[in-house]
């Protein structure tokens, strides 16, 4: 899963947010953020960057009281060009178009609200390479408990830099480096501040030019990391065999909660590394292992100890080229999951024609909220399979169900299941749409998936890309939308 850079409106103006500013001297109460987290370290890092240019640690009084107010009125006219505004202490600036112009502003706009809880610079691309300018007025003892800076086109210097920081930002329990791929070299400056981060619970490290070496080094800092709860290393594609040897302070983060390792190019030595270190991971929520196709004949064994991770809700293994063999330990394992809310499946060939040997799974799943099965191969017996354990009020919980780009599936099956969806009461998304290279007329199915819609209270989007809806059903779609309040998306290949 890429991060996607969120668009927002960077230019406008506003009044001047003097009420927002008072909020920050006042230390009005911040607001709650679902990413929190702990880590505990000491510092051993050089920190000569940090001592040329940071101030001392009790900083000096504002001289008089027009000092003062000729400083908030800047630190106000900063945030209005910018058309934004601080709320309870947290400050975000992302992806608002930061000029390198406004780099030293921003430093002393940041040295006007010392209560600074929480700050995002991130998609400013003009961060890189001006990081000491902007973060060297922080000082031992800041308050910062959240900091972002994903896509900032951050410099090996600047991770450097940040690694000196670290030790003096004991609150920070949120750190997020992701997509800055010249911060792998300076990642002994990183690890090193780490160990002193007492209190991280999330770090992000998604797309950061992390290599095999990488592994070893972050396993060093992983011991400081015991309140860790989630960790984020994926899409590093030259992370690829760097578990082999050094995977073993993973089981120091007793309460990790989420692990992201997808398209990080495992090898089969990776996974055997992991399947001793995964299993003991007790908290465990969330596994991400997708789009690591070498999987696919070495997992047998990790796949097989997932059962003694009770609190897993989400297991995230598409695109792994699965095989038989571990497609059946899979299965066999996923009936001990019992907490399971999403199960993602897709792009694994093996699936098809063997659904059945998930049935025992389905059938006992009540709390899977998510299930995808895209370009599975599934065939029509797949999909009976599915439809009959609707039928019989398993899934019922059901909020988004993926069948899209299994196009082996007969007319009779899609009637089959079409028949039966009308269970799913919970049901919001459906995707059955066709591979981009394949186009297909309607069957009769149809009618029976809008009787069903009629009868799903939630539903919003159906996804039918490339299917073709003849006349006759064009009209029945039209009525249907003319008929019905609510507002559902029905995304197909057009009419004929």
């Amino acid at each position: 899963m890429s991060q996607t850079r969120k668009k927002t409106s960077s230019e406008g103006e506003t009044k001047p947010q003097t009420s927002s500013v008072n909020k920050f001297l006042r230390g009005s109460k911040a607001e709650s953020r679902k990413e929190n987290n702990d880590l505990k370290t000491t510092d051993s890092q050089p920190t000569n960057w940090i001592q040329k240019t940071a101030p001392s640690e009790t900083a000096k009084p504002l001289s008089s009281e027009m000092e003062l107010r000729s400083s908030m009125e800047k630190y106000e006219q900063f945030l209005q060009k910018l058309g934004k505004k601080a709320v309870n202490k947290c400050l975000d600036l992302n992806n608002c178009g930061l000029t390198t112009a406004d780099m030293k502003e921003m430093g002393e706009a940041l040295e006007m609200i010392p209560e600074l809880v929480e700050l995002n610079l991130s998609w400013n691309s003009k961060v890189g390479g001006n990081l000491p300018l902007i973060l060297q007025k922080f000082q031992k003892g800041s308050k910062i408990q959240m900091l972002k800076l994903v896509d900032c086109t951050l410099t090996s210097e600047d991770g450097t830099f940040l690694g000196q920081l670290l030790p003096m930002l004991q609150s920070l329990e949120v750190l997020d480096l992701s997509i800055n791929r010249d911060i792998g070299g300076s990642l002994n400056s990183i690890a090193q501040g780490l160990k002193s981060s007492s209190n991280l619970k999330v770090l992000k490290l998604h797309s950061c030019g992390l290599s095999q070496k990488s592994v070893k080094i972050l396993d060093a800092a992983f011991r400081y990391l015991a309140e860790l709860r989630k960790l984020d290393l994926s899409c590093n594609k030259d992370l690829g065999g760097g578990f082999e040897d050094s995977s073993a302070q993973l089981v120091m983060l007793k309460h990790l909660q989420v692990l992201d390792l997808h398209q990080c190019s495992l090898t089969a030595d990776d996974v055997m590394s992991l399947t001793q270190v995964i299993p003991l991971l007790s908290n465990l929520q969330e596994l991400d292992l997708s789009a690591n196709k070498k999987m696919g004949n070495s997992s047998e064994n990790l796949l097989s100890r997932l059962r003694f991770l009770p609190a897993l809700k989400s297991l995230v293994i598409n695109n792994c080229a699965l095989e038989s063999e571990t497609f059946t330990a899979l299965a066999e394992t996923s009936v001990h999951l019992s907490a399971l809310e999403v199960f993602n499946l897709s792009w694994n060939k093996c699936v098809g024609g063997n659904l059945k040997l998930l049935l025992e799974t389905l059938k006992l799943s009540m709390s899977l909220r998510v299930l995808r099965l895209s370009s599975c191969s599934l065939v029509t017996e797949d999909v009976v399979l599915l439809a009959s354990v609707i039928q019989t009020g398993h899934l019922a919980k059901l909020r988004k169900l993926d069948l899209s780009y299994n196009d082996s599936i007969c007319d009779a099956g899609w009637t089959m299941f079409c028949q039966n969806v009308r269970f799913l009461k919970e049901l919001i998304e459906l995707d059955i749409s066709l591979r981009p290279s394949n186009f297909r007329d309607c069957g009769q199915w149809f009618r029976h998936l809008l009787c069903a819609v009629i009868k799903l209270p939630q539903i919003t989007e159906i996804g039918m890309k490339r299917w073709i809806l003849p006349a006759s059903q064009e009209e029945e779609l039209e009525c249907f939308d003319q008929d019905k309040k609510r507002s559902i998306h029905f995304d197909h290949g057009g009419f004929q």
